[in-house]
């Protein structure tokens, strides 16, 4: 066994017993306690950061992950704060933009209206237990909630402003969850590097099963973050075994490239 692979071992012992969020010792400090080189240090945590244990956040540090199952299925309500919330996590999103500008000609075809359409460009961060987990665009039309401005100044959930002002009952309609290279705008708002591995997920979500469409997303989603789960057709509980590590069971497959999913 190398040094390198016994310091991955204790500290990979040490890091599952504190809490996620958890500075975790510089290069200098490992190589310090273990009496190594810089090297040496560098190689432990890199190994910690691939096998998702830790996050790297540019400008900020490294940081103790814990990963949460993000369950995608026909009829869940596509909601980033219930979904991370059932999943035992904390979530909090932030507006960075919501703008008022004419859908373009693909959004409009999705939502169902003309392009040039009055619609509203919300772009939002949004965090698991404080951490940096997920960055991405939606797209509604002013119609569906005139009011979107002042409501997200006193609620954060999009799903619930739909719900509570517009009324309507939002569902997944499609998704699409793909592996790739974070871009620049991207990986700034996830707080990586540009290329590191994320989860792009596409979806259009619709009032109930048959109804109008109401919200596009596109959303970067930090692969040492969030697991995406996807669910496809009835659940069968005695055919699955909990999932590894104490995490919740697995409902379906992680896939590890481009998945569709739209209901039946």
């Amino acid at each position: 066994m190398t040094k390198s692979t016994e310091i991955v071992r204790v500290l990979a012992e040490e890091l599952a017993n504190v809490p996620p969020g958890t500075r975790v010792a510089s290069e200098a400090d490992v190589g310090q306690r273990f009496g190594v080189g810089r090297a040496a240090a560098r190689a432990a945590l890199v190994e910690l950061e691939r096998r998702m244990l830790v996050s790297r956040i540019q400008g900020g540090g490294t940081f103790t992950r814990r990963r949460v199952d993000y369950l995608v299925a026909p009829g869940r309500a596509p909601s980033w704060s219930r979904t991370v919330r059932e999943a035992g996590a904390t979530p909090r999103t932030v507006v960075l933009a919501c703008d008022e500008v004419p859908l373009p000609p693909s959004v409009a075809n999705a939502l169902g209206t003309e392009p040039g359409e009055p619609g509203f460009r919300l772009v939002r961060r949004s965090f698991i237990d404080g951490m940096p987990a997920a960055w991405g665009v939606e797209w509604l039309t002013v119609a569906l909630v005139p009011e979107l401005p002042t409501a997200l100044r006193h609620e954060e959930s999009l799903d619930a402003i739909l719900r509570g002002v517009a009324r309507v009952r939002p569902e997944r309609a499609w998704t699409r969850a793909s592996m790739e290279s974070a871009p620049d705008d991207a990986s700034a708002g996830l707080g990586c590097r540009p290329g590191d591995p994320a989860w792009l997920i596409a979806s259009l979500a619709r009032d109930g099963v048959d109804g109008p469409p109401l919200l596009s997303t596109e959303r970067w989603v930090r692969a040492d973050a969030v697991r995406v789960i996807v669910e496809l057709g009835a659940h069968e509980p005695a055919l699955h075994e909990p999932a590894a590590h104490g995490t919740t069971a697995a409902r379906g497959a992680t896939p590890a490239g481009p998945v569709s999913s739209r209901p039946t």
